[in-house]
C-alpha cells in the first residue's frame, strides 16, 4: 500500500513544489484536483513529468467546479455539461495512469436527513445512473480508473455504502466496467458503514484506490477510527494501491504530515 496527500493540503506555488515536499515527509503519490478553467496544457506538461522530477505519481485527478457532483440533475443541460467534465477527468487520468471518480451527486443535502439514511434510488434512476456508468466506463483505457465514490448521507441522496455503489457497477455492461470500481473514503464509511472491516471485504474485488480521513475528517490518528483493523482489512483483500489523505490537518502541516505518514507505516506493518 503506497500513501498519497492531496495537493490542496501543502504549500507551493506549483505541483512540483508541493510534490517534493510529499516526497520529503514520506509520501508517494498526489491527488489533484483542478477547476476546469484554470486548466492548461503546461499542467498537464508538468503531471506528465511529475513523477520522474520528484518520485511522487499523481495517482488521482478530478477536474471541480460548479457542476460538479451534478452526474443526475433535473436540469438536461447541467447534466450533460456534468457528463463532459467527468469525461475530461477521464482523458487526463488516461494519460496519467491515475484514477478518477464519480458519485451519484455531490452537494449538501436540503433539507438534512435525520432518520432515514438508506434511500433506494428509484428505479428509472437506477436505469439512467447505470447509462452514465457505461458511458463513462467506455472511454476509460487502460492503466487508469474511474470510480464511484460512496459518500455520508449529508452530501449525496442514494449510493451511501459501498455495497449501493457496487451494485450499479454489477449492474452494468461488464465491457464498460472492466476499468471502474469502488473508492473506499474512510470519512464517509465511519459514517454510513456498519462494519468498516466487513465492508471492506464484501466489497473487496471492487476496491482500487481509498481516501483517509479519521472519523471526523481529521487526519488518521486523530479520531477513533480502528485503523489497524482498517489496514487488517485492505491486506486481506489484497489491496496495494494508493491511499490519499483527504482531511484537516491539527497543526502545522510540516510537523504533521511527516507524523502521519510515519504514523500510517507503523499501523500498515503492525495490521
Amino acid at each position: 500500500m503506497k500513501l498519497s496527500c492531496t495537493a490542496n493540503m501543502v504549500p507551493g506555488k506549483t505541483l512540483t513544489e508541493k510534490a517534493e515536499l510529499l516526497h520529503k515527509f514520506g509520501y508517494d503519490g498526489m491527488a489533484i484536483f483542478v477547476d476546469y478553467p484554470d486548466w492548461d496544457d503546461a499542467l498537464l506538461d508538468e503531471m506528465l513529468n511529475l513523477e520522474e522530477k520528484t518520485g511522487v505519481k499523481p495517482c488521482e485527478f478530478v477536474f471541480t467546479g460548479p457542476i460538479y457532483g451534478h452526474l443526475m440533475d433535473k436540469d438536461k443541460k447541467i447534466q450533460r455539461d456534468t457528463i463532459e467534465l467527468y469525461k475530461r477527468s477521464i482523458k487526463v487520468a488516461n494519460k496519467l495512469g491515475a484514477i478518477t471518480e464519480m458519485e451519484y451527486e455531490y452537494r449538501t443535502q436540503d433539507p438534512l436527513p435525520l432518520f432515514d439514511p438508506y434511500k433506494k434510488m428509484p428505479e428509472d434512476e437506477q436505469k439512467e445512473f447505470v447509462s452514465i456508468i457505461n458511458e463513462l466506463g467506455a472511454t476509460v483505457e487502460d492503466g487508469a480508473y474511474m470510480l464511484i465514490e460512496s459518500c455520508n448521507r449529508y452530501e449525496t441522496k442514494y449510493l451511501t455504502r459501498l455495497m449501493d455503489c457496487r451494485e450499479m457497477l454489477e449492474k452494468a455492461d461488464e465491457k464498460n466496467t472492466k476499468n471502474m470500481g469502488l473508492l473506499a473514503d474512510f470519512f464517509h464509511m465511519a459514517i454510513e458503514e456498519t462494519d468498516l472491516k466487513g465492508s471492506v471485504l464484501e466489497n473487496g474485488k471492487w476496491i482500487k484506490h481509498v481516501h483517509l480521513g479519521d472519523s471526523n475528517r481529521l487526519a488518521p490518528g486523530y479520531g477513533r477510527t480502528n485503523w489497524k483493523e482498517c489496514f487488517g482489512a485492505l491486506k486481506e483483500i489484497g489491496f496495494n494501491g494508493y491511499m490519499n489523505l483527504e482531511c484537516g490537518i491539527p497543526g502545522a502541516y510540516d510537523k504533521v504530515l511527516p507524523e502521519v505518514a510515519e504514523y500510517l507505516r507503523r499501523v500498515i506493518a503492525e495490521a
